[in-house]
């Protein structure tokens, strides 16, 4: 362990493992570390059930109804992957697709008056929903229509917005859109998580919009993909690219000190012995001075016998609820996998509620979406402290990831760490820069 490193990487929370892997990819050498004995930090999938339950502090073991215990993949924090979004490609560019098999998510539905409606995301769609009138969904046609043939390079298909600033609730207004058509449209389609977007320009809002659409595209049921075996596999994954570009791995390696000189990074012990190194990525428990608690997230993890009601028997969907249903700053969220994903005992399913945390009662706010989920066989219930670094690291050369947020997907995470990339690189992430060298044949180098 006494060598020199470019990079040291503490954590292999999905963020930390991407980093290293791009880092790897790029020539640099990398040593990566976890005081934990298994990979993917928070955002690691929990087996067998037992070891849920272990974590959660429950004393009983799971009763026999729950199937056999590794036949379960439990994730600690819920997400998709947008099929058109940032973290595919960052899969394809360097094809940890070949470690990965997915399975495209059965619906996204969104929450009104009670009940829950399919989101509507194509025309033909928008026509027959039960979310609208029928004048309204005519409206909403148009404006989808406007949001599709929106080019920001050919001012022909502005139709008078500017889009540095015409903010997105002039938009809507152009188009009187109601209030229940604009809650959908900015949460279950733009995915906002909270309503400040409104006074923003809209430029932003309907590239969210298109993404969801071209992610629909794809795949035609929803626009969400989700591992086999979950989502612990996706850290794995882009470890296996690290180690094949020579980054070397240790788990279950206790951080004693990060060793500074003149303000600077320079180093990392553990037990007794320090490597070397120009920079530092980890994750905000490696550094708790460095980093500020920005609010705190509940996840509630529920294990169910049956799918959720109203979505058609769906083994997996999302629910968004948006805030101003439940008189919220932010939305609720609710995913759901099952059997078919490998995540559970056969007919068993795994719905996960979360949300920002706005009231000293989090168990509280988050009853309307329990209240879809009844019968619940067992809860576990996770309310955990946000943090973000305090600094850009520029100084120090220790580059902190910030905590998962509640979103439902992967793209903010994918910003944080193109954001990481940036200051620590001083040049704009580029997905090329991620794709395998030519004639490398899983790594090796043709002979």
């Amino acid at each position: 362990m006494d060598e020199e490193y470019d990079v040291i990487v503490l954590g292999t929370g999905l963020t930390e493992c991407i980093l290293s892997g791009i880092m790897s990819v790029n020539g640099k050498k990398v040593l990566h570390m976890d005081r934990n004995p298994y990979y993917g930090g928070e955002s690691s999938s929990i087996t067998p059930l037992e070891e849920l339950y272990k974590r959660f502090g429950i004393s009983d073991s799971p009763p026999e109804s729950m199937g056999r215990g590794r036949d379960w993949n439990v994730d600690l924090i819920p997400k998709f992957l947008m099929a058109n979004g940032q973290l595919v490609k960052m899969l394809l560019y360097t094809e940890v697709t070949r470690y990965l098999d997915f399975k495209v998510v059965e619906g996204s539905f969104v929450y009104k008056g009670g009940k829950i409606y399919k989101v509507p995301s194509t025309e033909t769609e928008a026509l027959a929903s039960n979310l609208m009138g029928m004048f309204e969904k005519r409206r909403f046609r148009k404006f989808l229509v406007f949001v599709a043939n929106f080019d920001e390079n050919d001012p022909k298909t502005f139709e008078g917005v500017d889009p540095k600033l015409t903010t997105m609730g002039e938009v809507y207004k152009k188009f009187d859109l109601g209030q229940d058509v604009v809650d959908f449209t900015g949460h279950a389609l733009a995915l906002y998580r909270t309503d400040d977007y409104l006074e923003q320009p809209c430029l932003e809002t309907i590239n969210r919009i298109k993404l969801y659409s071209e992610s629909l595209a794809r795949y035609g049921k929803s626009p969400y993909l989700y591992p086999l075996y979950g989502l612990g596999e996706l850290p794995q994954g882009f470890a296996r690219l690290s180690a094949i570009y020579g980054g070397t791995y240790m788990l279950n390696k206790p951080v004693d000190e990060i060793v500074m000189e003149g303000g600077h990074v320079v180093g990392v012990k553990s037990e007794g012995e320090v490597a070397r190194c120009k920079q530092l990525i980890c994750d905000p428990s490696y550094i708790a001075e460095r980093v500020q608690k920005v609010g705190q997230v509940i996840r509630v993890i529920c294990v169910l016998s049956h799918p959720i009601k109203n979505t058609n028997d769906a083994n997996s969907c999302q629910i968004i609820i948006p805030q101003n249903q439940v008189n919220r700053k932010s939305d609720i969220y609710v995913c759901m996998i099952s059997y078919a994903h490998n995540v559970a005992a056969q007919g068993k399913y795994v719905a996960i509620v979360s949300t920002t945390v706005e009231t000293a009662d989090p168990e509280v706010e988050i009853e309307p979406a329990l209240e879809l989920l009844e019968p619940i066989d067992q809860k576990f219930v996770a309310i955990s402290d946000m943090y973000e670094p305090t600094d850009d690291g520029t100084e120090s050369q220790i580059f902190a990831s910030r905590s998962y947020d509640a979103t439902t997907h992967f793209e903010t995470t994918c910003n944080d760490i193109k954001d990481i990339y940036k200051r620590m690189t001083g040049s704009d992430f580029d997905f090329e820069n991620m794709k395998r060298k030519q004639n490398d044949v899983f790594g090796e180098d043709e002979q």
